[in-house]
């Protein structure tokens, strides 16, 4: 499913025009981004977690050459499947 059709599945389920639809998923993405990025996790019962996670700095290898590089510290975006959403997934 893409953007489109996740737009038009909550217009119709929500009784929404499609712009309504497609402002309020717009809308909703943003504040999760936007509090992920304030370094807050954003928790919705039953379908899961989004946040942070820092990656330590590591030794890899550069596929082309096999050379050892540093690869430095980061943070990432992450999200944990809730409980609710993994037991609908596994018996799917």
């Amino acid at each position: 499913m893409n953007r489109s059709q996740l737009v038009e599945v909550v217009a119709g389920a929500a009784g929404l025009s499609v712009r309504d639809a497609d402002q309020a998923v717009t809308a909703t993405l943003e504040a999760i981004v936007a509090t992920v990025a304030a370094g807050e996790s954003v928790t919705l019962p039953g379908f899961g977690t989004f946040e942070q996670r820092a990656r330590a700095a590591r030794t890899g290898r550069n596929p082309q050459t096999g050379a050892a590089m540093e690869i430095p510290a980061s943070i990432a975006p992450a999200f944990k499947a809730g409980t609710a959403f993994r037991r609908r997934v596994a018996a799917a």
